[in-house]
């Protein structure tokens, strides 16, 4: 899955957006972030286009932790 993200300014300060799309759709999701960055080079307030993705099939937790008590890796130089 992918989801963009970017910011619209105006007078009232700016409005944070998001457009999801579907793993199989990496193609559409760059044609809509050049669509925000050409209306941004116009002149239009759009700030921070941004991408990122998230594998629904990942195996392990996301995020940074300690390992686990039994966890017992050495890194061995011959």
């Amino acid at each position: 899955m992918y989801m963009v993200y970017w910011t619209e300014y105006n007078e009232e300060g700016g409005l944070t957006q998001a457009q999801a799309f579907d793993s199989s759709q990496m193609g559409a999701a760059l044609h809509f972030m050049e669509q925000l960055r050409i209306r941004q080079r116009a002149g239009e307030g759009i700030r921070f286009v941004t991408m990122c993705s998230e594998n629904p099939h990942v195996v392990g937790h996301p995020g940074v932790a300690d390992p686990a008590s039994d966890y017992n890796w050495k890194k061995r130089r011959k």
